[in-house]
């Protein structure tokens, strides 16, 4: 009967565990061994041990990938946390309408994201693009959303009539469309989640700093941020995961991540070296590098888990 016990958790377990296996472990070994070799898709090659690595790390391409990447992860990840924190303290305390305006906010995630990036393709539409109509109400010249190389800070201070070194240019204002979109994708989820981290904080705490004369203001950054740290460290660890897996925006909306490479991310370099000049090898090679990486950084943020309030 104890043996009996102790075996039925692992079998619950067992469909899950084989996925992973089969899903998760299986491509990460393969990969590995593959980035030793001259692989190609039409059939095994030969024994080079670490030339892929040598070959990557000499790649310009492979490190404006990696730049590109940065600057997305550096402009999300924050937006990520920041905006759905508000508007989850705001949907927290409206009276009415609560589910319909949820329902909104989490339409973006669950809808196809091919979909979505083939309607923000036609919104940054050189011509008649719903982007370039609300500048022009404005008053301001039409912009090559998905087509400009330059930097944002470069266009930005360029406007203000101060020139800007090459290197302080930042991401393109191509890629910023992409990031854009990607912001915009994950508000919605992350609000929720906000959401219902905020209704597992007890009235008490803010009863007791009302009646100490704390402000709405006192009470958002004593109490509240505080206490949604438990949800802002998944948030952060999550969002810090999937944009360095970002890809189908990229795909889809630009031209093989130009202009000039600058919406190149590393995981569509990934796909054009894999899928496109089929050198599986140095894909495999370029894919565990950057397992090994987002596995560090994971690792650090975990270290910042002692921060925590639970």
């Amino acid at each position: 009967m104890k043996t009996s016990l102790k075996i039925t958790p692992y079998i619950y377990l067992l469909p899950a565990l084989v996925l992973v296996v089969l899903f998760r472990l299986v491509p990460i070994v393969m990969s590995f061994i593959i980035s030793f070799f001259e692989f190609r898709v039409t059939g095994s090659g030969d024994f080079i041990g670490l030339a892929k690595y040598a070959e990557m790390f000499r790649d310009a391409e492979f490190w404006q990938s990696m730049l590109n990447t940065f600057w997305l992860v550096a402009f999300v990840v924050p937006a990520s946390i920041v905006f759905p924190l508000l508007f989850a303290v705001l949907l927290n305390q409206i009276k009415f309408m609560k589910g319909f305006f949820r329902t909104i906010y989490f339409m973006p995630f669950v809808t196809s994201l091919v979909a979505i990036s083939i309607v923000w393709k036609i919104i940054y539409a050189e011509q008649g693009g719903l982007a370039n109509t609300f500048l022009g109400w404005l008053g301001m010249e039409p912009l090559l959303w998905l087509g400009e190389p330059k930097g944002i800070f470069t266009l930005l201070f360029s406007s203000l009539g101060v020139q800007i070194p090459a290197w302080m240019g930042g991401p393109s204002l191509a890629l910023v469309s992409i990031i854009i979109l990607t912001i915009w994708k994950s508000l919605g989820y992350n609000t929720i989640i906000y959401v219902a981290g905020l209704q597992n904080i007890s009235k008490v705490y803010y009863e007791a700093a009302e009646i100490d004369g704390a402000n709405k203001f006192r009470q958002f950054f004593n109490l509240t941020v505080p206490l949604v740290s438990p949800t802002t460290f998944y948030v952060l660890l999550m969002t810090t995961i999937v944009s360095f897996q970002t890809f189908a925006q990229v795909y889809l909306m630009t031209d093989k991540g130009g202009p000039l490479g600058t919406t190149k991310l590393i995981v569509y370099y990934i796909y054009e070296k894999g899928f496109d000049d089929l050198d599986m090898g140095y894909a495999s090679a370029v894919a565990l590098v950057l397992f090994v990486f987002v596995l560090g950084l994971t690792i650090l943020q975990r270290r910042l888990e002692k921060h925590v309030n639970y």
